[in-house]
Order: C-alpha cells, then structure tokens, then sequence
C-alpha cells in the first residue's frame, strides 16, 4: 500500500506540531524551575547577608567595648600618674619646709654662736691682759724674794735640769745593762733550745729518713754513677736525697713527705734487684713504683674501712683516706690516729645510746682533710668536711669533721664525741711531738715559696731544709734567667721564712734531645 504525498506531510506537519508542544512544554518547566532556583538562591542570599550583618554589627559593638574600655584604663593609669606627681609635690614641698625651717634654725643658732664667741673672744683677752699683768707682778715679787734676777734664776734652773738629767742618764744606762743581762740570757736558752731542737733525736730520724741495706759497698759506686748523674736522676725524680756516708753496706733515704720517701726506698730496692741503673732506667723504675704505692694506697684505704665495718663509703674518699697511712702529725701517723679515735667514738656512742656505727664513721673521717692540706689552703677540718660533702657523705659526719676543731658550731652529739676522741689520743703521753711537726711545716714551706715562681716544674726541700733544688722548665727558663731566679727565691725565703743558718738554693735546668732509631 502506498501514502498519499498529502498524508506524508500532514504527519510530518503534525510531528512537528507535536515536537513543537513538547519543546515548549520542557521550557517552560525548565523556566519554572530555574525561577524557583533564582528564589531559593535569593532567599539564601538574603540570609547571609542578615547573619554578615549582624556579626558586623556585634563587631562593630566589641571593638566600641574594647575601645571604651582602653581609653578607660588609659585615663585611669593617668589619673594614678597624676595622683603619684601629686604625693610627690607634696612631699617635696614638705621636705623643702622641712629644710627651709633647719635652715633657718642652723641660721639662727649660728647667728647666737658667733656673738657669744665674740663675746668669748672679748673675755678671753681681758683674761690674757690680767693673766700677763699678774705675771709680770710675780716676777718682781719673785726676783725680790730670791735677790735673783731672771738670767740669774735661769742659770740656775739649768744647772738644776743638768744634774736632774745625769742621774736619768745613770740610771738608763744602769736599767739598760740589766735589760740587756736578761736579753742575752733569753738568746742564749733560745740558742740552745734550737739546737736541742735541730738534733731532734729519734723521732726526726723515724719521721723523716728511711735506710736501704746494700749486698756490698760496690752498689754504692753504681748508685752514685759516672760523675753522680745516677744519684742526680734520682733524687731529680723522687725529690728526696740519698745520704751515702761511710756507714757500711747502707744508703739513707732524706724527707720529709713520707709518700716520697716511701717511693724512693721501693724504686731504689727494685733498681738494685735489678741491676741495671741509669737514669733513663731510674726514671722508668721510679714511674712504675710510684703507680703501685697508688695501688697500695687504695688497698690501704679499703682494709681500713673494712676493719672497722663501714660501708657506702665514695671511691675518693677510701683513696684519700689510704694517703693517711704516710701523713704524719705532731709525730703520730694519722692513719692509726684516726683508727684509735674511731674506736673510742664507737665506745663512747655505745654508752650514750648513740649510733656507733655512724660514731666509727665519723671518727675515721675526723682527720681526712690533712692527705691534702699541703695541697689546697684552709684548715684540715673545713678541707675533710669540704671533701665528704662533695662525694655525698652523711650531713652528721661532714658536721663533725668540721667542727672538731671548733671552725664551725657543733651542731650533733657526734661532733661533741669526736672532738673528745681526739684530744683523747692526743693526750696520750708521747702520742705527739710538736717540734717535728713544726720542722716539717717548715720544710713544706719552703717548697711551696719555690713553687710560686714562673717556670718551675718541681722544687724539693733536702738535706733537713738546709738546700732547696728547684728544677725548671728549658723553654721558660734559660741560663741568665735560671741565676736571676736562684736569686729572686732566695730572696723570698728570706722575706717569708724563720730559720737558723742558711738555706742553699740549686737552680737546675737540663734540657733533653730525644731521637728514636727505627
């Protein structure tokens, strides 16, 4: 079946109609929508711009607030400005009448002063004029009286003061002789007793020398060396002196530091042993030695602390506390001294109801202070306390070190009880003896002037204080220099130091050239 070309396009025109409708009808729904959308859009819009508003507008209120209450504060703060300014007016103006009103009171009292001065002074000279007048009237009476007149009365009054003055004279010279009958009696017990004192007897001689027996008098010819440059490296290094006499088959060892000479006799022993003795073997030997007594220092300290039960004891203080065993004071070694107090605070302590253990702690510590008072200035008590408390030691025992020789306040029965112990053994008969002690202050003296001057490397005291040797430094120190300061120490020795006889100075410089041959 065939359309009809009319049928065709009425259904193409009605399609389009249709096309049309249906265009039509998805635009205006469209056009609705996006009317509603641009509603919806405006009412948002519009909200916004109320919440922005009134956010500005509670801003705006804030920063007003703010403001009002900064310049509130700002005039507040003038008005205390003011106010301050005010009270200081008025004090100034106070103190201005204050000083105004003493002004004229100073003016007024000066005013009354100067016219009774002058009223004094008016006084004085009438008085001066009757004085004078009245004097000259005596005189006439006295020139009467006595048929003399003044020259005569003169002449005489001098022979009178020069008799007066020849007994004076004999009389002086007579009080004068006595004096100087009892001053050369004072020297002479003073001379005599230093004497007594230089000799020192056994004591100075267990304290200050130690003896070495030799297999033969042969060792002495090798200790001394070609030229004595063994027995000068030796005593260079340990810093005592070797006193080799005629005494068969022994050496002495010289000084006054017990630790060195305690050095000294083991390396010498050791060198002996050995055989072979030069100085760079003497050096070697003498190092070695001294790095076992610090061993044995240490193992002194611990035996000790384990003797007497104590424990917690720092590391530092169990080695300072060994140095004790070669420190010597008023002749007793203080290592033993301060054991003997330990036992005797623990006894003590007992009784009293105390603790001993801590009464043994802090007898043994009492006298710590003296393994380094050469070293460091103070009292042995406030250098002990000092030490303990940097190590953390029980507040009791650092006070009781302290105040044991009264330095500080006791402030614990413990304290009390030490200082008790110690005049205890102090009081032993022969326990001390004051000459050494002072002998050996002396000689450590001596050392410690040497040691202040530039250049020194070490300085030891021999032959019982009577020669200082100083060694120095080759670079600091050359030749003129070294006989400038041999001169400037003695010197200082004689400004600083009391001491019978002379002192000898030695000013050593050695300078060394050290190679290696590999």
């Amino acid at each position: 079946m065939t359309l009809h070309p009319l049928w065709f396009i009425a259904a193409l025109l009605l399609a389009g109609g249709l096309g049309y409708a249906i265009h039509s009808i998805v635009v205006r729904l469209k056009l609705a929508a996006a009317h509603r959308n641009a509603h919806i859009i405006e009412e948002n819009a519009r909200r916004e711009a109320d919440v922005l508003l009134r956010e500005a507008r509670v801003q705006a209120k804030d920063e007003a607030l703010r403001a009002r209450e900064q310049q509130d504060q700002e005039n507040w703060n003038r008005r205390q400005e003011l106010r301050t300014l005010e009270e200081r007016l008025v004090q100034r103006e106070a103190a201005l009448d204050r000083k105004a009103e003493h002004s004229e009171r100073r003016d007024l009292t000066l005013t009354l002063k100067q016219h009774a001065q002058e009223g004094m002074e008016g006084e004085l000279r009438e008085r001066q004029a009757g004085l004078a007048h009245q004097e000259a009237e005596l005189q006439q009476r006295l020139e009467q009286v006595s048929g003399m007149s003044s020259e005569q009365a003169q002449a005489h009054l001098m022979q009178h003061l020069r008799e007066e003055l020849q007994h004076e004279t004999s009389t002086l010279i007579r009080r004068a002789q006595e004096q100087a009958k009892d001053d050369a009696k004072r020297e002479a017990v003073r001379i005599i007793t230093t004497a007594v004192q230089r000799y020192a007897g056994e004591q100075v001689s267990d304290m200050t020398t130690s003896t070495v027996n030799l297999a033969n008098d042969e060792m002495k010819g090798r200790i001394i060396g070609r030229e004595g440059r063994n027995i000068k490296a030796f005593e260079a290094a340990t810093g005592v002196n070797l006193l080799i006499d005629d005494t068969p088959e022994v050496v002495v060892i010289s000084a006054f530091d017990p630790l060195r000479r305690e050095v000294a006799r083991l390396a010498l022993e050791r060198l002996m042993g050995d055989g072979r003795i030069h100085p760079a073997r003497i050096e070697e030997v003498v190092a070695k030695v001294q790095a076992d007594v610090e061993d044995m220092i240490k193992t002194t300290g611990e035996e000790t602390v384990y003797e007497l039960g104590l424990s917690g004891l720092d590391s530092t203080v169990v080695r300072t506390l060994g140095r004790l065993k070669f420190r010597h004071s008023y002749g007793q070694n203080v290592l033993l001294h301060s054991k003997e107090v330990a036992h005797l605070m623990a006894m003590m302590a007992a009784e009293l109801g105390l603790d001993p253990t801590l009464a043994r702690r802090c007898g043994l510590l009492h006298d710590i202070g003296k393994a380094m008072d050469h070293a460091v200035e103070g009292g042995h008590a406030i250098i002990g306390a000092d030490l303990l408390r940097k190590h953390g030691e029980n507040p009791v025992v650092v006070n009781a070190v302290a105040a044991h020789h009264e330095e500080v306040e006791a402030e614990s029965l413990y304290a009390v009880l030490v200082k008790a112990a110690d005049a205890i053994t102090a009081a032993r008969p022969g326990a001390r003896h004051e000459n050494t002690e002072i002998y050996l202050k002396r000689l450590e003296k001596l050392e410690e002037v040497a040691r202040r001057f530039k250049g020194v490397e070490k300085c030891y005291a021999i032959q019982a204080g009577r020669e200082v040797r100083v060694l120095v430094e080759p670079g600091q120190v050359d030749d003129q220099a070294a006989m400038a300061l041999a001169r400037d120490i003695s010197k200082q020795i004689e400004t600083e130091l009391d001491y019978p006889g002379q002192i000898r100075v030695t000013v050593v410089r050695e300078t060394r050239c050290v190679e290696y041959a590999r």
